[in-house]
């Protein structure tokens, strides 16, 4: 057996790969080589550009919750895909990114040979949990026990692991005895569940924060907060982990008075698997969210609960473990807090629904609720999703996440919606983008048509860069570069063969959404200037 045929039989039979995201290469054919014929039982997708392949690999792993996997050629597919490897690092996405090297001898030379990078391995070290390069053949299954080891037993995010071109046709030995490893996440440690347990059962004003890190401990999570009887903040990438309109949901509106000051009263405050970060928690960058009260803070990564807010007591530990054992001993009887009462206090002195700012999406959600109730949401850094952030609620996890949390890249939505697609098909799949962002990755509508995607492509038009047009105006600076021309969207998507229509109002949407396809995708250009007079 060589290198690569194990690198397949590794990923598919130990590792349950069902789905490979890559552009073939001069480096890579070996690769291609156990693919051949579908006898690895694998589906491969070729994206149209390596950035689009991460971002795929990113959607497929947020909405199963499985790594997603890609093969990359050697240096210039690295560049391509270290973006969404950047993004997908900054929100603990699981993703193993594979990729050719030049040969082992030629390594560090600089003798010009095709592809070659200074360091490669030192590039993208700094956008993966860990980047390795294989040296000997035999070593393959153990680094690739190191990678998995890392999405099952800690802060999960991208690994990467080279293999210099020489190897890939080098003979193995085959593993005897090799099984997957099942990690277990730590626990958390007996006193210091007491201590919370003491800290919270005293508390009269607690306040919980659920971050990413508990998406997949619903039921543990709204039992803690309905014992505590406490508001509760739910971050973006934990939506719908207390399910829809729960009473003591917050949302992830951190960054608003109502909820700031219910921060700074908070005698309490727990916070599970969130980073407390300035995408979540200050989206008006003025560093005012503060914590009055105690601080508990609960995360797999032990830098992180030195980082952002100091807490009085820290627990490395998994999210869910530590809910449970919390609700366990809290018990399901609900202290009085009057917590859905805070809570409704807060979200009514909000009043996003009528807030300026916010009031022309509101249609534009309801009608896709309306429509499509349990579609995955998946977006770009745009309007449309800046206001979702904020007025979208879910039933379950895993069905609204994007770009703007965070790394904050654009051109993620559509590439990541369709990665959606390929992990969820049993569920309908929307990708929220704007005309700005979605040209980075326009492309890769190719491969939504050829892989007859059922993906719904929410395209809000407002002619150019509109979040940035903003802070120049506010920041007095004469607008540059935002204003740009944009291309015939519906031409576009015909030309990829891609079915497209243009609304102005929310009736129309709701008609282009009854009428969509189920065997490719659809485009819906929403012109903003047309729906915002409409819905005024």
């Amino acid at each position: 057996m060589t290198c690569a045929e194990l690198l397949i039989r590794l990923l598919r039979d130990t590792y349950g790969v069902d789905t490979v995201f890559g552009i073939p290469g001069v480096h890579t054919v070996e690769l291609y080589r156990g693919l051949e014929g579908g006898e690895a039982n694998m589906r491969h997708v070729t994206p149209r550009h390596e950035q689009g392949a991460g971002f795929m690999a990113d959607g497929y792993a947020r909405t199963t919750g499985k790594p997603g996997v890609c093969f990359i050629i050697t240096g210039p597919g690295m560049t391509n895909i270290a973006t969404a490897m950047g993004q997908a690092l900054a929100d603990s996405v699981p993703m193993l990114v594979i990729s050719s090297v030049n040969r082992r001898d030629t390594l560090g030379l600089g003798q010009g040979r095709l592809h070659e990078l200074p360091s490669q391995q030192q590039l993208m070290a700094g956008v993966s949990r860990f980047s390795h390069t294989l040296l000997d053949a035999d070593r393959l299954p153990e680094v690739m026990a190191r990678a998995f080891a890392i999405f099952e037993g800690a802060r999960p995010g991208p690994v990467h692991i080279e293999i210099p071109i020489d190897l890939f046709n080098a003979p193995v030995e085959t593993p005897r005895h090799w099984q997957r490893t099942r990690i277990a996440r730590p626990a958390p440690d007996s006193a210091s569940l007491d201590q919370a347990y003491r800290w919270l059962k005293e508390a009269e004003r607690p306040l919980v924060l659920l971050g990413g890190g508990c998406a997949d401990a619903p039921e543990a999570a709204r039992q803690l907060v309905e014992a505590l009887d406490a508001p509760t903040v739910v971050t973006v990438n934990a939506k719908g982990v207390l399910g829809r309109n729960h009473p003591l949901d917050l949302g992830p509106n951190a960054s608003f008075p109502p909820v700031r000051q219910m921060a700074l009263d908070a005698d309490v405050v727990l916070a599970i698997g969130t980073e407390i970060g300035e995408t979540d928690y200050d989206v008006v960058f003025d560093d005012g969210f503060e914590i009055g009260g105690r601080l508990i803070r609960v995360d797999l990564d032990a830098e992180q609960l030195a980082r952002n807010h100091s807490a009085d007591l820290a627990m490395v530990a998994d999210a869910g473990l530590t809910l449970s054992a919390l609700a366990e001993r809290l018990g399901k009887q609900a202290s009085k807090r009057h917590g859905a009462e805070r809570t409704r206090a807060a979200l009514e002195a909000l009043d996003l629904v009528n807030d300026p700012a916010f009031a022309p999406y509101v249609p534009l959600f309801e009608t896709l609720d309306n429509a499509l109730p349990e579609a995955v949401l998946v977006g770009d850094s745009c309007a449309t999703v800046y206001a979702g952030n904020h007025l979208v609620s879910r039933s379950e996890t895993r069905r609204y996440f994007n770009s703007a949390s965070g790394y904050g890249t654009l051109g993620y939505g559509l590439p990541a919606a369709m990665g959606a697609c390929l992990g969820r098909p049993d569920l309908p799949v929307v990708a929220l983008v704007g005309d700005g962002g979605v040209m980075f990755t326009l492309t890769e509508l190719a491969c939504a048509v050829e892989e007859r995607l059922p993906l719904v492509i929410l395209l809000w038009h407002n002619q150019g860069y509109e979040e940035i047009r903003r802070f120049m105006d506010n920041a007095g600076v004469t607008r540059l570069g935002v204003d740009i021309q944009a291309p015939d969207f519906q031409m576009l998507a015909a030309g990829f063969g891609c079915s497209a229509t243009r609304v102005g109002d929310p009736a129309g949407l709701q008609r282009a959404l009854d009428n969509r396809p189920s065997n490719g995708p659809m485009l819906i250009e929403v012109d903003a200037a047309a729906w915002q007079a409409a819905v005024a």
